[in-house]
């Protein structure tokens, strides 16, 4: 199922009509005068060729590239669609910046603090999906709460990535982080190499930023036996410290087998592009993401995407591509 719900913060700020989202996102567009102007909706032969940054295998972030790049061959937006595996969000914004990537999912923390190194070059196309911080325990431990990993060893996140961008921000909030009385002992281990030390004990807890559910945490619940610590309590201390970049959410009941709800932290995923990528194709793209929502969800999806013009547009404040900043008007002005 697809979630056309509004995302939290434009529940809590209304009244907020659907105009004056649009308003919103379009006049955080169109305020920067370095990027391109709209082209007319003129037609335009597709993309010879787009590549979609992906992730780590068994993440939500390839899935979902791989899911996007069949749809724009597919659907006529490119004459042929590829993915390629990467670390996470740092590294999809390097290799669309560098021009390797067409586009790629992009945590909106990450890509804050990277769009404010490089001013004007890199833009949204929409917010796709939330993603939810796992942190994940053996069931069998005794470890019950965040607090309890003082002293212990946590996997943080593969080096760039967005998982461990929010990982030492989470520490920190907790009071754990390097300059504490018992800091976390953090490893910077992606997905699979950090599954991989929970199975073996090498490690007491990894912290995963991703879709709901991630495959590769699925199969580890299933050999040995997950829990997740409630990461409610943190929430006011990263948004204090760093804004609307971080928002509750809930990893609902058996999202993995006999796994109970728990409390944690949603960042929104937001597809980035280049500013410089042509107005079609992002009007395209933008039509594909609307129109075809169901060819976008993997199939082991709880219905977490915001393909929804109405949430599409949320992109937490960062500048969209102006033509999808104008397809969005055009389909709900």
């Amino acid at each position: 199922m697809i979630d056309a719900r509004p995302p939290v913060e434009a529940v809590e700020n209304q009244p907020v009509t659907r105009r004056r989202l649009f308003k919103s996102a379009a006049g955080a567009v169109l305020a920067g005068t370095i990027l391109p102007a709209v082209a007319a909706c003129a037609p335009h032969s597709p993309l010879d060729r787009a590549v979609i940054a992906g992730g780590e295998p068994g993440g939500f972030y390839l899935e979902f590239a791989g899911l996007l790049a069949a749809s724009l061959q597919r659907n006529g937006v490119a004459r042929t669609a590829t993915t390629i595996s990467t670390g996470g969000s740092a590294e999809n914004f390097s290799r669309i910046l560098a021009g390797s990537a067409t586009m790629g999912p992009v945590l909106a923390d990450s890509a804050a603090d990277l769009m404010n190194a490089t001013p004007g070059r890199m833009v949204a196309i929409g917010k796709v999906y939330e993603n939810y911080v796992h942190c994940i325990v053996r069931r069998d431990s005794r470890i019950g709460s965040f607090e309890d990993l003082a002293g212990r060893s946590v996997g943080t996140g593969a080096v760039g990535s967005g998982t461990a961008l929010a990982a030492g921000r989470i520490i920190d909030a907790a009071g754990l982080g390097p300059d504490s009385r018992n800091p976390v002992r953090q490893h910077q281990l992606g997905l699979n190499d950090g599954l991989a030390a929970i199975r073996k004990g090498a490690i007491n807890a990894l912290l995963w930023s991703g879709g709901l559910p991630t495959a590769a945490i699925t199969a580890a619940n299933a050999e040995v036996g997950l829990r997740f610590l409630d990461l409610a309590a943190l929430l006011p201390r990263l948004a204090s410290g760093y804004g609307g970049f971080y928002e509750h959410a809930v990893i609902p009941e058996n999202s993995y087998g006999g796994t109970p709800s728990v409390n944690t932290i949603g960042v929104a995923n937001l597809l980035l592009c280049r500013a410089d990528l042509n107005a079609e194709t992002v009007r395209q793209t933008v039509l594909l993401l609307v129109d075809h929502a169901r060819e976008l969800i993997p199939k082991s999806s709880l219905g977490i995407q915001f393909l929804s013009p109405e949430t599409l547009i949320n992109t937490a404040g960062l500048p969209l591509h102006p033509a999808a900043a104008e397809t969005y008007r055009t389909l709900h002005g």
